[in-house]
């Protein structure tokens, strides 16, 4: 699934009943990845932690959709360890986990391990991850193995850079940005437009080459 793909609409059962997934979507991104199996410690942690922070995802319209290898019956029974152990969960857990025992879902988005991939006793999904806008197209993607977990507060940055730069398409989101902080005009954009766009200002910044590159503004 490279980025700009269209996520094809497929049906899985859930914790939460069989899904859709455009019914499901309808005009929220979506946050789908994959964890390599239930009741194992790192994935309790992810688990966990993205479900803490539910409602930082439901600020920014975005929908959480879990998926591993395992059924149904499973994930169920794991959630309650998840619950257990994040003991900051409140109510009902708050998104659903796919089950693909098949592995068909998981093959279609890519999210085995190559090495692994052919071996239907031993094949998991690695820690996939895609962030989807609301036309279903694939906008971010991330891949850990099953060694790493990752970090939701850069998930949340991710969505964040998305959300802004689909709504101001003159600017970037530039290395290690964070909402609120400065971002950086494009280079499409001449300095007369980028005047009239923000009339507040922008910084430029000189360089040894002489390009008109860096340009920055907090008047967004």
């Amino acid at each position: 699934m490279r980025l700009n793909s269209i996520v094809p609409d497929f049906k899985a059962d859930s914790t939460k009943g069989p899904i859709e997934f455009y019914d499901w979507q309808g005009d929220s991104w979506v946050l789908l990845f994959s964890h390599p199996s239930d009741f194992t410690p790192v994935c309790t942690t992810e688990l966990g932690r993205i479900a803490v922070n539910a409602t930082q995802f439901a600020k920014r319209n975005t929908k959480c959709l879990a998926h591993s290898v395992d059924d149904t019956q499973s994930h169920i029974n794991w959630v309650n360890d998840i619950k257990s152990y994040c003991a900051d969960i409140r109510g009902e857990f708050p998104f659903p986990i796919l089950a693909d025992p098949n592995r068909q879902l998981a093959i279609t988005l890519g999210m085995i391990d190559e090495e692994k991939r052919e071996d239907i006793e031993s094949a998991k999904t690695v820690r996939a991850l895609f962030i989807i806008s609301p036309d279903h197209r694939v906008r971010l993607s991330m891949f850990y193995p099953m060694t790493t977990g990752r970090n939701v507060n850069e998930i949340l940055r991710c969505i964040d850079s998305l959300q802004l730069t689909d709504r101001l398409k003159t600017v970037a989101t530039p290395a290690n940005w964070m909402p609120g902080s400065k971002v950086m005009i494009l280079p499409s954009v001449t300095d007369e437009e980028a005047a009239k766009l923000f009339p507040k200002g922008f910084d430029k910044t000189s360089m040894p080459s002489g390009g008109n590159y860096v340009r920055t503004t907090e008047n967004y």
